[in-house]
């Protein structure tokens, strides 16, 4: 079944060390994954597991210190900055805890930003649907101080869409949010991978923001050490609680 798969990104032996000498830190540790296109991974693990680095270096956000990642069948390795950062706007789409909106630029401006940056004119007909989707017809002319956590993840995910990405990247997108409101930002993740399937890759500490995914991926000291296909929240948090317990025994000792 896997080899009829078309993998969005490849990660082959990636190893990124941070530091020089007894200061380095190996924050990934030989790698290897494909992130199947049209599909929705999460990837958990405990603070310092190498989860956010494996997603800045698939991402093209940082290079790795050793081996290969291909993203939408471009080898990264290849690539001048110039040539990096044009795919990463044209190819690519990003939704961050912290949102990363321009304040003094008004929703639909934030929206449009990636499409300005890369000097290609939106689809105004793209443009209405999406805003549709994320609810912020009526919303375009705000700016971010005047919307909600909520609303301001919104605009960050029709920016990401209206690029018509080929992946999607998301570090910690409900961090910030409410369970309610970081329930109606998953439910428009999904539906880019359903409706218009769009790769997704999200970093996420949560087990229910992880049971939205088809697949959880969990990473320790930087390497890959389950993988698992479309598991219930129950299952996701005893796999986390037993990693704790792997990388801290005496944290899985209860306290009598």
């Amino acid at each position: 079944m896997d080899n009829e798969r078309i993998a969005a990104v490849s990660v082959r032996g990636v190893s990124k060390v941070y530091g020089r000498g007894a200061a380095a830190v190996r924050a990934l540790d030989g790698v290897d994954i494909d992130f199947w296109a049209g599909t929705f991974t999460a990837v958990m693990g405990q603070s310092g597991s190498g989860k956010s680095t494996l997603l800045q270096c698939a991402a093209g956000l940082d290079r790795p210190s050793a081996g290969s990642v291909r993203l939408a069948g471009t080898d990264l390795a290849g690539l001048s900055e110039a040539a990096l950062t044009e795919l990463r706007r044209t190819r690519v789409g990003f939704v961050f805890q912290a949102f990363n909106l321009v304040s003094a630029l008004t929703v639909r401006e934030n929206i449009l930003l990636p499409s300005r940056l890369a000097g290609v004119r939106a689809d105004r007909r793209v443009l209405a649907e999406t805003v549709a989707r994320v609810g912020l017809t009526d919303r375009l002319r705000h700016r971010p101080a005047q919307l909600s956590g909520g609303e301001q993840q919104r605009v960050a995910i029709a920016r990401a869409l209206t690029v018509r990405p080929e992946v999607i990247f998301c570090d910690e997108p409900t961090g910030a949010l409410d369970t309610g409101t970081a329930a109606a930002v998953l439910r428009l993740l999904r539906q880019a991978v359903e409706a218009d399937r769009r790769t997704v890759v999200m970093v996420t500490h949560d087990p229910v923001a992880a049971s939205y995914a088809d697949r959880v991926v969990f990473l320790a000291d930087g390497r890959i050490v389950d993988d698992l296909a479309a598991p219930a929240v129950e299952t996701i948090a005893d796999r986390l609680v037993r990693l704790a317990g792997a990388r801290h025994p005496l944290a899985a000792v209860p306290a009598w």
